[in-house]
């Protein structure tokens, strides 16, 4: 299938229906002079990524004192004490 090529002028004119044919899959080529200069594409789905569990398996360790309680003058401040 031959892909349409558009003067930059004519485009300017018919952007709203150049930007929903690309947007439905056509390719379409702007020219300038008869000289391809740009393409009009449309955007890649964009896919959700998924998280695979297990991953980070063995790459970060918890200190043995995390669950500790937190010195008491460090717990005044959370708290909102002076």
């Amino acid at each position: 299938m031959k892909r349409p090529m558009i003067n930059v002028a004519e485009a300017k004119a018919h952007l709203p229906e150049l930007i929903e044919r690309a947007a439905a899959g056509e390719e379409i080529i702007l020219a300038r002079a008869g000289k391809a200069r740009a393409r009009l594409v449309p955007l890649a789905a964009e896919r959700p990524r998924l998280r695979v569990p297990g991953k980070g398996k063995g790459r970060f360790r918890m200190h043995a004192d995390f669950d500790a309680a937190l010195p008491a003058t460090l717990l005044r401040l959370f708290e909102g004490k002076t």
